[in-house]
């Protein structure tokens, strides 16, 4: 009750719950924007993969994952089988794990239907605006209309991707997905403010490459985790002092 109420006042300071939702609405709008390319790839790219035009709009409602969901059509449409797929998506999506323990702190006072919805909307870029890190408290209404706006960012760029994709020619030869390049990189380069954070992007960059080339499953987890590491002990040999940017 102590926690709600403390919530409850840390609203009325920050404003209506609508204003603090349009807030998040509006800081997340860039990403939002630039993940509309990924969308329409993905939309297009469930077609393709042999899904209806129902189970493609469904996939993007429910798994919400982007990243997760091309590799899981790309392995759907080589016929790979069920086993393979999750155990692929779970390692591709095991990030939001780490998302999760870093949030925990700010997630953990709120009641558990807020727990619920943050959680089914957290993706990279809602950590991105919504990590405020320990100093700082978490307006839910603010985490949730950042990622309620991306969510209808993304199903409806899926949904021109399935209504206009077989309509485009060569669509996967235009670019597209550069999207994701450049998504992830507006998310990376603005939280680069410490020499350890650097190092851990360098090294989780490197990494990355060399799992690929390797065609490592679990690529993207052994990268991250040699990244954070690098960069932990980079900060502890260095002395570099932990401070809130």
């Amino acid at each position: 009750m102590c926690d709600n109420g403390r919530l409850d006042n840390e609203r009325l300071e920050n404003g209506s719950p609508i204003r603090a939702a349009l807030k998040g609405a509006l800081a997340i709008s860039p990403l939002t924007l630039a993940v509309v390319p990924w969308g329409i790839l993905a939309g297009s790219f469930a077609i393709d993969a042999g899904l209806t035009p129902l189970q493609s709009q469904a996939m993007s409602a429910l798994v919400f994952a982007g990243a997760a969901q091309l590799v899981a059509l790309g392995m759907i449409k080589a016929g790979i089988g069920l086993a393979s797929i999750l155990i692929t998506t779970l390692l591709i999506t095991s990030r939001h794990l780490l998302y999760g323990m870093a949030m925990r702190p700010q997630v953990s006072p709120l009641p558990l239907k807020w727990r619920l919805t943050l959680g089914f909307l957290l993706t990279d870029e809602l950590f991105a605006i919504a990590n405020l890190g320990k100093q700082r408290s978490l307006d839910p209404w603010f985490a949730f209309g950042g990622g309620f706006s991306f969510y209808l960012g993304w199903n409806l760029a899926t949904a021109m991707g399935i209504t206009l994709g077989h309509k485009i020619e060569n669509l996967d030869a235009l670019g597209l997905d550069f999207a994701i390049a450049a998504t992830f990189i507006a998310i990376v380069v603005p939280a680069v403010k410490r020499p350890s954070i650097l190092v851990c992007v360098l090294v989780a960059m490197v990494a990355s490459v060399v799992c690929a080339l390797m065609e490592l499953q679990a690529g993207l987890l052994i990268a991250s985790l040699t990244g954070m590491a690098c960069g932990q002990l980079y900060a502890k040999l260095s002395g570099e002092p932990w401070r809130q940017a």
